[in-house]
């Protein structure tokens, strides 16, 4: 079996935060863009509170959203830099980094964070 370098190391974040990210962040798309089509109702105290932060603060919800985002890419240009940091060279690897730590954030950059390309896998 071949050893790698750890040129191209890369991790998919866990299931539970793709899910989760996923749901949060298009939930908030959806307050943002298209609230009417969300049964603010059928949430109970939350769709309540939802419902009341999009009838009075949709400028303010609209401007977290783009924050949110501009974090998010925040990250994942960090990611690149802790790629070149821990020798990840592979571009097709990087751009995995880039983009994973986009949708999902520091779910993704945690496990950048993490690799250590001195000390040997244990298997």
């Amino acid at each position: 079996m071949a050893k790698s370098d750890g040129c191209d190391y890369f991790k998919r974040t866990s299931l539970f935060w793709i899910v989760v990210v996923t749901l949060s962040m298009g939930y908030f798309t959806c307050i943002v863009f298209v609230p009417e089509k969300i049964p603010f109702e059928l949430l109970g105290p939350f769709g309540t509170f939802c419902s009341y932060l999009v009838d009075n603060y949709a400028n303010v919800m609209y401007k977290g959203w783009l924050s949110a985002w501009a974090v998010h890419l925040f990250e994942a240009l960090i990611a690149l830099k802790m790629c070149s940091n821990k020798g990840i060279n592979n571009m097709a690897t990087r751009c995995m980094w880039f983009f994973q730590t986009f949708l999902f954030g520091f779910a993704s950059l945690s496990l950048l964070l993490k690799y250590d390309p001195k000390r040997p896998k244990q298997h």
